[in-house]
């Protein structure tokens, strides 16, 4: 059986892939914003959420996930990258 803490992780994770709708996209924003809470000291390192008490930073980034705190723009990818993408699939 799953506590608390581990079911509302769960939770959170997917709360998050809905939006996101990406997995691997979503490890590299959450762990971005990971390293970005873990610095500190600056507007960037500060919590966008209020209530953070007894939660990790990770959990504090999928809360703002969650929240709609944070925002990202899938990156398009450039014809020279399609390009270089298909020439090794072909190897």
């Amino acid at each position: 059986m799953l506590s608390k803490e581990e079911a509302l992780n769960a939770e959170l994770c997917k709360k998050c892939l809905e939006k996101v709708r990406n997995p691997n996209l979503l490890v590299n924003l959450v762990s971005r914003r990971v390293r970005q809470l873990n610095v500190g000291g600056s507007t960037a390192g500060r919590p966008l959420v209020s209530e953070t008490a007894n939660q990790g930073v990770a959990d504090i980034a999928l809360r703002e996930l969650v929240e709609g705190k944070l925002d990202w723009e899938p990156v398009e990818e450039s014809p020279l990258e399609e390009l270089a993408a298909k020439k090794r699939k072909r190897t």
